[in-house]
């Protein structure tokens, strides 16, 4: 069963950074491209940033230059580190692979609070 455990959220003020984490299990983590998501009140689930298994990477374009995404193969580990948050950056943030199957479910998020 695959497991996904997100962490690193909090309340950070505006400008501030916070590292997020999401320790993946139940899967050869190192075959997949593993994504980041996140889901504001009252909105959609959307999709923030890809690193496949070479290493590349991609972002939704309002978010380039912010926040930077990266894997660690040894420890199933995905990273988002983000910088010069936003209030706008308010949400619950989740990691799956990308595409996410269809069958998976998601964890349980981890919260993050950007206060202006």
């Amino acid at each position: 069963q695959v497991q996904l455990v997100e962490s690193g959220g909090g309340l950070v003020q505006s400008g501030g950074s916070l590292r997020l984490s999401c320790v993946v299990s139940g899967i050869i983590f190192s075959v997949y491209p593993m994504a980041w998501y996140r889901q504001a009140p009252g909105k959609q689930r959307e999709w923030v940033a890809t690193i496949y298994t070479s290493g590349r990477t991609n972002y939704e374009d309002s978010l380039k230059g912010r926040f930077t995404i990266s894997r660690d193969n040894a420890k199933n580990t995905v990273y988002l580190q983000m910088n010069s948050l936003k209030p706008e950056d308010t949400a619950v943030y989740y990691c799956n692979q990308d595409p996410p199957p269809k069958t998976r479910s998601w964890g349980q998020g981890t919260q993050v609070t950007v206060s202006s």
